[in-house]
């Protein structure tokens, strides 16, 4: 379907939390984290609130652009970390950025919320529902990490990305595949009111085989071969999980855009975030093919197949 991104923008926190600085706080070191992860350091929202971050990020990607907050039609936010319990976080960004003529609502997928969001935004712009629309993906991760439990309080943080998207234009969404599971629901959750909690030996296998397959999937329904693919955008859950995926579709790892090492896991927010960086750094260019792929809590899971 013809989908057309064309403004990106994100935020991350200004607080900076080190793996040295987690040394101080649980048993666990700088070596250990690296080694299994990748990530380095991660940002944390002190004062920032979810609406705030999603705010920020809008705003920068309204004005890559070039686009006004009167101009979007529909405002769709993926986050599993709401301020509020309703309304939704996507109606109070809308009144934040003045955005008067657009509907909206929030998406809760856990880390594959922005990729429900590319696909649910995409078929409202394909049925003539809107003809730009703002997709946010936003984690205060930080508000429900356990900072006691070091088998998680070392993966999470915080964030925001977004992007404007327009029927028209020359981008396209080639090919999407959404998939869940809630017989696994117990391998990535958090309680109301509750931490986060995670089996992950068991979630990392699970995540290599199932993205691995929905990538496959679009690359197929496309008609793409993965060496003609310029660029892989994944979620950045692990390093590990994003080198082993890139190995099961024999794409080099000099096509996959990482940047876990910064942030660590910002769920929703991961995607759009990457996505923005590699535009900046000259990493991903118009007419480029852009395979995204993610898995979350839920289970859910899916690949998204775009023309930039």
């Amino acid at each position: 379907m013809g989908i057309t991104i064309e403004g990106l923008g994100y935020y991350t926190p200004k607080h900076v939390l080190s793996n040295f600085d987690l040394e101080k706080m649980v048993d666990t070191s700088d070596e250990w984290i690296t080694t299994r992860t990748g990530i380095k350091e991660r940002r944390i929202a002190k004062e920032e609130s979810l609406l705030y971050m999603s705010y920020e990020a809008s705003l920068k990607a309204l004005e890559d652009a070039k686009v006004q907050p009167r101009e979007i039609e529909l405002i769709v936010l993926a986050t599993l970390t709401p301020d509020l319990g309703f309304p939704a976080s996507a109606c109070l960004l809308q009144a934040k950025l003045g955005a008067d003529r657009a509907y909206a609502f929030d998406i809760s997928a856990a880390c594959s919320g922005f990729l429900y969001g590319l696909e649910v935004v995409g078929s409202i712009l394909a049925s003539g529902g809107a003809k730009k629309a703002l997709l946010v993906g936003a984690e205060r991760l930080s508000q429900i990490v356990d900072w006691n439990d070091r088998s998680t309080c070392v993966l999470f943080g915080d964030g925001a990305g977004a992007v404007v998207l327009s029927s028209e234009g020359e981008g396209e969404l080639l090919a999407s595949a959404l998939r869940s599971d809630g017989n696994y629901w117990d391998i990535l959750y958090s309680e109301r009111c509750g931490y986060i909690r995670m089996k992950g030996k068991e979630l990392f296998k699970l995540a290599v085989r199932s993205m691995a397959e929905v990538c496959e999937e679009v690359l197929q329904k496309a008609n793409i071969r993965s060496e003609d693919v310029d660029l892989v955008v994944p979620h950045q859950a692990n390093i590990r999980i994003i080198e082993a995926l890139a190995e099961k579709l024999s794409i080099p790892m000099d096509k996959v855009y990482t940047n876990i090492h910064k942030y660590g896991n910002t769920s929703a927010a991961s995607i759009p975030i990457a996505l923005c960086e590699a535009k900046q750094t000259g990493r991903l260019k118009r007419g480029d093919i852009v395979l995204l792929t993610a898995m979350g809590g839920g289970l859910t899971w899916g690949a998204c197949l775009l023309r930039f």
